[in-house]
């Protein structure tokens, strides 16, 4: 029985053999004579070297096949071809994707932790979240105690002291000021990966406190000063919708970087839960040593994957995408103030100001599914993970459907539907007013049809003047100054005659506008040289 024991824990500890990923060499296939005597040592070095993101994907398999029971492929891969079944009244398409898919559950907090991210697990309780979480952090090398010691449990009554520190008691009597007051730190401020466990459950003041650790990277008490190293954070909540004791306060939810959902449990698994019951199997207390990171590792991982490049026409799709959701018309009469940032500011029911817009389309118009647009933040947050995905799946490059695939996730406590926007109301568009997952990809989608319709890969306008006034105004002539002024105003004249303004033409207007000024002001600079 020991025997069987002993060999049931070492499936559970087997990791996925290299190429967990096989992929076709783009390499040089020609023969050469040297081959002969160099292919055999040259294999023999490559079996031996495996990547780091071949290490990253081991990880992710051993995680799905022997930790966390999450059998879902909810991002899917696929070139077209995959079969598509439907089923029942309602028509519920379920895609087999001929592409090597992943579970969001178990690939987003991988990533997270690749990218130092912040990660937000929401589900109902005993889903696996903290489980997961705490996977993490003996992934980065920390032992289980120290990850279960530094989980920091949210609670009503948790104080500032609580979650950072203490002064020493010593210190308090004698100091004369404040700066020679030492602070007792807690040690889960130093770790490299930081678990709050319900932060929905967090008092508002000591959210306050955590915000600023989170998003500044350092903490402070009586005007000590802690830095906290570049980390992964994982933070866990039973729902999204405010619940909890507390309520969340809106910074500290905008700097969360994304969001997953706690799937259900399929029952069809439970067999592997019994055998996990009498072999009194715990993943935690089991990690191959094969898969885990040591610092190093990981500071190398996220220098490659900022390093992967992204293509031009992803980029351009990106841009497309972000900027039709900021444009509102109704909300002043000068363009720069055109924005949903004005009406929230104004304390002014949006519905009432969203009826203003009279005559436009708001079914095609994707700046009406939303009430508020994208931060900069999300936006750098998008381009990391799109890169963090990329690099993955052993690319070099950003693909669009790894933008696709990731977009929703991080969008996900961002965009903020308006559910009385038209489209909403469309047949077979219900849905999407509660599941936000599948409205983010659809919404990703239309963008991208319009940008196909617009040809913008093609022709593109401001992406032409663009480029020509970042070559620089050095020695550039008067004349051609005035070429480039009349070619900016030429353009802007015919886009006045199009009959509605729809909001991915703000930004256009305005950077022809901003390139406008730059040369006007070259222009005056030139004639004060004569």
């Amino acid at each position: 029985m020991s025997d069987f024991i002993k060999k049931s824990f070492g499936l559970f500890q087997k990791v996925p053999s290299a190429p967990t990923n096989p992929q076709e060499s783009e390499g040089n296939n020609k023969f050469e004579i040297r081959d002969l005597y160099e292919g055999e040592e040259k294999t023999s070095l490559e079996n031996g070297k495996s990547g780091l993101d071949e290490k990253l994907r081991q990880a992710y398999f051993w995680i799905t096949n022997s930790a966390i029971i999450s059998p879902f492929y909810d991002i899917e891969y696929e070139d077209g071809n995959s079969k598509r079944i439907v089923f029942g009244d309602s028509k519920v398409e379920v895609v087999l994707p001929n592409g090597q898919s992943y579970s969001s559950f178990v690939l987003v907090p991988l990533l997270t932790l690749a990218v130092r991210g912040k990660c937000l697990v929401v589900g109902g309780p005993g889903r696996g979240k903290t489980a997961t979480s705490i996977l993490m952090g003996l992934l980065a090398g920390y032992s289980k105690t120290d990850v279960l010691r530094a989980i920091q449990h949210g609670q009503p009554q948790m104080t500032i002291s609580d979650l950072l520190g203490h002064p020493l008691p010593a210190d308090m009597v004698k100091a004369e000021k404040t700066s020679d007051i030492r602070i007792a730190w807690r040690k889960w401020l130093g770790m490299r990966i930081k678990i709050i466990d319900e932060y929905n459950r967090i008092p508002t003041r000591t959210q306050s406190a955590l915000l600023t650790v989170l998003s500044d990277n350092y903490a402070e008490i009586f005007d000590q000063i802690f830095e906290c190293p570049p980390s992964a954070w994982y933070l866990t909540a039973n729902d999204d919708a405010g619940g909890g004791t507390y309520q969340v306060i809106e910074a500290l939810k905008d700097r969360i970087d994304i969001v997953i959902r706690a799937l259900h449990f399929n029952t069809r698994f439970i067999d592997d839960l019994q055998r996990r019951i009498e072999l009194n199997y715990k993943p935690e207390a089991m990690i191959p040593e094969e898969i885990i990171f040591t610092e190093e590792e990981m500071d190398t991982i996220n220098d490659q994957i900022r390093n992967v490049t992204l293509p031009v026409a992803v980029r351009k799709r990106i841009e497309f995408f972000c900027r039709q959701f900021e444009f509102f018309e109704a909300a002043s009469d000068k363009l720069e103030y055109m924005t949903k940032d004005t009406a929230k500011l104004s304390g002014l029911d949006f519905k009432n100001l969203f009826r203003r817009e009279t005559g436009k389309d708001h079914v095609k118009d994707l700046g009406s599914q939303t009430i508020n647009g994208m931060s900069v933040r999300k936006i750098m947050t998008l381009i990391i993970y799109a890169k963090a995905m990329a690099y993955f799946r052993g690319n070099s490059q950003v693909e669009l459907e790894d933008v696709r695939q990731i977009l929703p996730f991080i969008l996900h406590d961002t965009l903020v539907p308006h559910l009385e926007s038209p489209f909403f109301d469309q047949p077979g568009n219900e849905s999407y007013r509660v599941d936000r997952i599948v409205w983010l990809r659809k919404v990703f989608d239309l963008s991208c049809e319009e940008f196909m319709s617009q040809n913008l890969d093609k022709d593109d306008p401001v992406e032409t003047m663009d480029a020509e006034f970042k070559k620089g105004l050095e020695n550039v002539s008067m004349k051609e100054i005035d070429k480039r002024l009349l070619e900016i105003e030429k353009q802007l004249n015919k886009w006045a005659q199009e009959k509605k303004l729809y909001g991915y033409r703000l930004d256009d207007i305005l950077k022809l506008k901003y390139l406008h000024q730059r040369y006007t002001n070259y222009r005056r600079w030139l004639q004060w040289k004569k």
